[in-house]
């Protein structure tokens, strides 16, 4: 028998029928490729704004009398380390909280010892069938072991670790004639790698790292420098996209800079910096004047193609990665600080909504779509956010404590007039974002759903026993789950959990993400070994799906394990993590850099 919470999202599928096109519940924004808005964007911009304003007016009372200098304010030399006593209703602790610890290691240690059991090497781990299987029909070359070794040397797992290396040193090898993902590869091989390296200074792993990029580094081959998707590692040949007619999304070209960058500081050797680097000047050439990014970009001409902007899929990692570029360089190149600053306008002043009752705030899609005679565009507003997006709440604050302070660093938890106006906008839409993110885990299984979507006026929902802040679509009672329903053991939130704690000390963070590990534990755990994927987060029992992504060990665990650990273990004013969670150093730059 469902619960009362499968129950409260699943019925809301049954008033689909109901539901008018997105086309007709909200005004098109009109010519945003050049820059326009229309008024539905404008006067729910502005009513946020006055909102978030009101309401912290409201909290804190004393700050009306600061609001006439505030624009002027600088932050005195010797700024704290934490607030002052009294400024916060918690305490700031720091300290591991070593049950919840240990408890993490032990779910790293039942997801890697199956797979260590039934499918050394493989690509991927079936925990349910006991199998493994492979990216490509040449083989594999050992994303999830690759992909785990610095959780291992992070947890102190040392024979984990030294059965892992082994297999590196023996058995791994890059001369496979098939494609990969360039972007996948990258991000968790590559970057893999580079950080078991800086963990162990094992010169095996920047061999392997070497070996890698410098086949990969012929998908760069292109008229305009931004790489192709696929990459044949044997034949060293750049494959293009057929299914996207030879486009590369934006986010795979994007997010291959934090690891090309630090191999070039570890080998000396500037084409990995130079490749990279010349994708950021493409498309900073190709600058919208939204400071948005559409999801696709074209590898012929270095321009983007019309198509959705969203902070999901193919566009989420170009815009967390504007701001680790800077981050990792010490924040000395300020191309980048200029792009992120951009793009967060961007995202400010068209993709923030809050849904209409509940007022959670949310990362909106846009949608191009051609009038009926084909010669206009017009810009649809779409309510529905990926579990993908809920990195950024977390990067919004981090960024705010980088981007957005007058005089770093800034205190724990910070104040609001150590801020400049962006730095604390960005701060609170963050903090928003965090816990509507937080707020979809209200399932019957505890977990979030892959894709939600957020009321909004017109929906045709009023009046039925639809929530009043989101819902999964297409969900309906009886009927097999839509795709949104599942959960693939994503990492997303738990990373801005952590984010958020390590600059806050606020110990909700701590309490939400031990509430979503033991949500994991309960619906996701095999208890032979591993754990799976589930087809619906609001049923229970959750029915299973056979495939633990690599991600669990590399992202989700270990950002849980963080969040639980003593905060000088990969402080983040020293180490910038790649967006499939590997920790690489903060460093200043050895050779000339940057564009303008």
């Amino acid at each position: 028998m469902p619960s009362d919470a499968g129950l409260r999202k699943r019925k809301k599928g049954n008033n689909s029928a109901k539901v008018k096109s997105e086309a007709e519940e909200q005004d098109a924004l009109v010519g945003l490729l050049n820059g326009g808005t229309g008024k539905t964007g404008f006067f729910l911009y502005i009513a946020l704004v006055l909102g978030t304003a009101g309401f912290v007016l409201w909290q804190n009372p004393s700050w009306s009398n600061q609001l006439l200098s505030f624009f002027g304010s600088s932050t005195p030399s010797g700024t704290p380390t934490s607030a002052p006593t009294g400024s916060t209703p918690y305490v700031v602790d720091f300290t591991a909280d070593v049950p919840k610890r240990q408890a993490v290691v032990d779910a790293f240690k039942h997801a890697w010892l199956a797979y260590e059991r039934d499918a050394m090497g493989a690509d991927e781990y079936h925990p349910i069938s006991h199998k493994g299987s492979n990216l490509s029909d040449a083989g594999g070359i050992g994303y999830t072991i690759v992909d785990s070794i610095d959780t291992m040397q992070i947890m102190g797992l040392t024979d984990e670790y030294e059965r892992a290396r082994d297999w590196v040193e023996k058995k791994l090898d890059f001369n496979k004639d098939g494609k990969f993902n360039t972007f996948e590869t990258t991000i968790r091989v590559l970057g893999g790698l580079l950080s078991a390296y800086h963990f162990s200074s094992d010169p095996l792993f920047l061999d392997k790292a070497k070996d890698l990029a410098d086949r990969i580094l012929p998908a760069f081959d292109t008229p305009s420098g931004l790489p192709v998707s696929m990459i044949n590692l044997a034949q060293r040949v750049g494959v293009s996209d057929v299914d996207n007619r030879g486009l590369v999304s934006t986010a795979e070209a994007s997010t291959l800079q934090l690891e090309f960058r630090y191999l070039s500081l570890l080998t000396d050797d500037e084409e990995y910096w130079r490749k990279a680097e010349k994708v950021m000047q493409v498309i900073k050439g190709a600058h919208l004047a939204t400071g948005l990014a559409s999801i696709f970009m074209n590898p012929e001409d270095g321009r983007f193609v019309l198509a959705a902007i969203r902070l999901g899929s193919r566009g989420d990692s170009y815009y967390e990665y504007l701001l680790k570029q800077y981050i990792q360089t010490n924040m000395t190149e300020l191309v980048y600080r200029d792009m992120y600053d951009d793009a967060m306008n961007g995202v400010h002043q068209h993709l923030i909504q809050k849904s209409y009752k509940a007022g959670l705030i949310y990362i909106s899609e846009l949608i191009p779509e051609h009038n009926r005679m084909g010669s206009d565009i017009t810009w649809r507003l779409s309510p529905k956010q990926d579990h993908l997006v809920c990195f950024f709440g977390g990067s919004l604050m981090l960024g705010a404590t980088v981007t957005g302070a007058i005089n770093p660093p800034v205190s724990i938890p910070p104040q609001q007039h150590e801020f400049t106006e962006q730095g604390w906008r960005d701060w609170n839409t963050g903090k928003g974002l965090t816990e509507t993110c937080v707020k979809t885990h209200d399932t019957a299984t505890g977990l979030s759903p892959e894709i939600v979507h957020f009321r909004i006026p017109r929906d045709g929902l009023d009046g039925t026993v639809a929530p009043d802040d989101w819902y999964i679509k297409g969900a309906r009672r009886g009927e097999p789950p839509p795709y949104d329903a599942r959960y693939i053991l994503r990492p997303e939130t738990v990373e801005s959990l952590f984010i958020a704690f390590r600059l806050t000390g606020d110990p909700r963070y701590r309490a939400q993400g031990w509430s979503i590990f033991q949500a994991i534990e309960k619906h996701c755990k095999v208890p032979t070994g591993g754990y799976a994927s589930i087809l619906n987060v609001d049923e229970v029992p959750a029915e299973m799906e056979d495939k633990m992504e690599t991600f669990l060990m590399s992202e989700t665990l270990k950002y849980l394990y963080l969040l639980f650990d003593d905060a000088t273990t990969l402080p983040l004013s020293e180490y910038v993590f790649n967006t499939e969670a590997h920790p690489l150093p903060i460093f200043n730059p050895t050779i000339r850099t940057g564009f303008s």
